[in-house]
């Protein structure tokens, strides 16, 4: 398999966002967001995906954390799609259940080639320090349309926000490696009977 390596640039009025990512990695990260909750969240995907990231952005912070959320979901995408290449010789299907204490979390992915999002998420309270628990939904609505993939995000219990959102991000990290990972069966072949994804 050759390197799956992606670097990407967004710039418009609202941010700058550069994401780069290495899906063979070692689970390293570095962030320069403003947003350490979400900082904290995107660790456990690289730490659990086992890829590099690396994610520098600048946003109009000043109004609201929204603008931000959603292009770093949506830039971190677009390198996902631009690393994995046309999935040649991938597992295609990912699904993880991650527990943290009292919260469970089942995150099941599809590198189908076409956006959608289920998320069935509630969280006992608004805000987590200073970072509103909405947003989760559209770093995930921003990822999943510009990655091009099926995504189905499910806590299935959980009383602590801190916990439930902890679990899901892991979750996604490990549905993310298992679906990226060789199918040393499957050989060097896109996993779709239409022969492409």
């Amino acid at each position: 398999m050759t390197q799956r390596r992606a670097q990407v640039t967004r710039n418009t009025k609202e941010t700058q966002i550069q994401v780069s990512i290495d899906l063979d990695g070692e689970g390293r990260s570095t962030f320069d967001t403003g947003l350490p909750f979400l900082e904290h969240m995107l660790d456990q995907v690289a730490r659990h995906g086992m890829m590099d990231i690396t994610v520098n952005a600048k946003g109009d912070l000043h109004i609201d954390a929204h603008h931000t959320v959603e292009d770093i979901g949506i830039t971190l995408g677009q390198a996902l799609t631009k690393a994995v290449g046309d999935k040649r010789g991938i597992r295609r299907y990912g699904h993880a259940y991650v527990p943290l204490d009292e919260a469970l979390s089942r995150v099941v992915i599809d590198l189908s080639g076409r956006p959608g999002l289920i998320y069935g998420v509630e969280y006992p309270r608004a805000r987590i320090s200073d970072f509103d628990v909405d947003l989760f939904h559209e770093f995930f609505q921003g990822f999943v349309n510009h990655a091009q993939v099926t995504l189905h995000v499910d806590c299935l219990r959980g009383k602590n926000a801190h916990h439930v959102a902890e679990t899901i991000f892991k979750a996604f990290g490990r549905a993310l490696r298992m679906a990226l990972e060789p199918d040393t069966r499957m050989g060097d072949v896109i996993p779709s009977t239409k022969g492409s994804l």
